[in-house]
């Protein structure tokens, strides 16, 4: 038995800069569980449309369970099948925190306050059927249905009329059943960081071409820690000449509207902050030059990852110190159109910049508790500013509470449609009484 472990290892040790179809990736992946049975974790979400496992590696000091007070963090690639560099990276990504743990204090930290999840292919049907590889769209990016994945959430600006796929259910039951914080799903056909919102509607600003949300900050800065710590993204040369992106970060509206994509599905549904990465010009470019792309991406990925210690923590409980789950924190000014909520161990999370913020507490019923505080950039210590929450008078759990997957922020524009004309008419009524005068 000896010899199968030996092997195992060797499987680990040995990840070539090569194309690994569904048997090597599992086969990889079940290699560097067994390998590191302590640090990781090896489960599948869900299976794809043809029945392929979609598998999710998650590393960390505690790699089965959340444990409080540590931040979830997921990377999702070959979300369109025919966009391979992201699933390669993945590969690799896990193969250099495993050998670095104990040997990088860097990466050992990293391990050590965070968990991270890695996804290296969602849709593994459309990798298979991609037979000759191009750098030019292709039928592989879409699911065996013959459906794009990244059309495929519920959206919050349109009815998404799409009937959801097996791997987008699967991906949603995953982001329902975590407490992720912070993620990037990564696709190719360009070189650029595309940041939320992908849809819009007047309520964000699409009447000037920009989709903003309330935490718009929070995305440039997520967007350009991944560009600019990437070999060339931050130089914003597009792929063409039509296309050029300063900093190599974009709004995903400014760029082209989408419906049903997943990174706002993320942030509205997931209290998660993802972006999306376009990390090749080539969708498909050729084996041989798999190696220049981690090498230009290395830092970028590991950058990103502990962005997830940005902003604040904590924890809200009751007079005995019982976690309330449910409790609304956000932090004023920014309010979210589904309310973040905490999770079942009364924990919260907020990514926010270096900056003095006003956080608010709120368990329905109950008088809200406000806390000022004064957020570092704690990302090199890996753990975020702890503010916790104490509500003396409550003593009960909260009520379950889900936010309905209907077009959210469509309601807004005809809530604030509905009164542009009131306010016109009392500014009529001003003018005539000033002239009346």
């Amino acid at each position: 038995d000896a010899v199968s472990i030996l092997c195992v290892v060797c499987v680990a040790a040995a990840l070539d800069f090569k194309y690994h179809h569904a048997e090597e990736l599992e086969a990889f992946l079940k290699g560097v569980h067994a390998a590191h049975p302590s640090l990781t974790h090896l489960h599948s979400i869900g299976r794809s449309v043809e029945g392929r496992d979609l598998w999710v590696l998650v590393l960390g000091r505690f790699p089965t369970h959340h444990k409080i007070g540590i931040p979830e963090f997921k990377y999702v690639a070959n979300m369109h099948g025919d966009e391979t560099v992201g699933r390669e990276l993945l590969l690799h990504l896990i193969d250099f925190l495993v050998t670095s743990y104990r040997r990088d204090p860097v990466i050992t930290r990293l391990l050590n306050n965070t968990r991270i999840h890695i996804m290296p292919t969602m849709n593994p049907d459309g990798f298979e059927a991609t037979k000759v590889p191009d750098c030019y769209y292709s039928h592989g990016r879409y699911n065996k249905n013959g459906e794009d994945l990244n059309r495929n959430f519920p959206d919050a600006f349109e009815n998404n009329n799409a009937s959801i796929q097996p791997e987008t259910q699967a991906v949603m039951n995953w982001i329902k059943n975590e407490t992720f914080v912070l993620s990037a799903n990564l696709h190719g056909g360009a070189l650029v960081a595309s940041y939320t919102f992908d849809n819009g509607n007047s309520v964000t600003g699409s009447l000037q071409g920009y989709s903003r949300s309330p935490d718009d900050d929070v995305f440039i800065h997520l967007a350009k820690t991944y560009s600019y710590n990437h070999a060339i993204m931050h130089k914003g040369i597009g792929c063409d000449n039509r296309q050029s992106f300063p900093g190599g970060i974009t709004n995903g509206y400014s760029w082209y509207q989408l419906e049903g994509g997943m990174q706002d599905y993320n942030y509205i549904w997931g209290q998660c902050f993802e972006i999306t990465l376009e990390l090749s010009c080539c969708k498909y470019p050729p084996a041989d030059q798999l190696e220049k792309f981690w090498r230009d991406n290395k830092v970028a990925l590991i950058e990103y990852i502990k962005q997830v210690h940005l902003g604040v923590k904590g924890q809200v409980t009751d007079r005995n110190g019982n976690p309330i789950p449910n409790a609304i924190v956000e932090a004023k000014g920014r309010p979210h159109i589904c309310p973040y909520r905490t999770n079942q161990h009364g924990e919260y999370f907020l990514l926010l910049l270096p900056g003095t913020y006003e956080i608010n507490a709120t368990v329905p019923g109950f008088k809200s508790i406000v806390k000022t505080v004064e957020i570092p950039n704690n990302t090199g210590n890996f753990s975020a500013l702890k503010q916790d929450f104490s509500f003396s008078e409550v003593s009960l759990r909260s009520i379950a509470a889900s936010c309905p997957k209907t077009p959210l922020y469509q309601e807004l524009e005809q809530a604030s449609a509905a009164v542009k004309p009131t306010l016109h008419i009392l500014v009529l009524i001003g003018v005539l009484l000033v002239i009346f005068k």
